[in-house]
């Protein structure tokens, strides 16, 4: 499963890496990254991109990641391509942002700072 992280903190990359080492070796997970939801509509954008499934933080410079979701559900409403399953992550667990995500589609939400156990479970159930 190619899964897409969407966030503006650049070390998330080393992290993710870490904490799935064992996934990405077995070839169960694949990670990309983007750095800004400009840059992950860039990625999406492209026909051969792979990610099924987009972890993107909420909170980002530029356009945040509730824009992000509003124009992934708009773009891929539709097959073909099968809509991503798109799961929202922030540092602000308050029921704004949650209602908000939820009403533009998200599948998922999480919380900072991110519970990989959790992470790992939902992730596996998605596959």
């Amino acid at each position: 499963m190619k899964i897409l992280v969407v966030d503006d903190e650049r070390d998330i990359q080393a992290l993710f890496e870490q904490r799935f080492r064992k996934e990405i070796r077995n070839g169960e997970m694949e990670f990309e990254f983007a750095f800004s939801g400009e840059e992950a509509l860039v990625y999406l954008n492209n026909p051969e991109h792979e990610a099924v499934l987009i972890l993107s933080d909420i909170n980002m410079p530029g356009m945040s990641g509730l824009e992000l979701l509003r124009q992934i559900k708009h773009k891929f409403e539709a097959p073909p391509p099968p809509a991503p399953v798109v799961m929202m992550v922030t540092a602000y667990g308050d029921s704004e942002n949650y209602n908000q995500a939820i009403s533009l589609g998200a599948d998922d939400f999480l919380t900072k700072p991110i519970d990989f156990n959790l992470l790992k479970e939902k992730l596996k159930n998605k596959a």
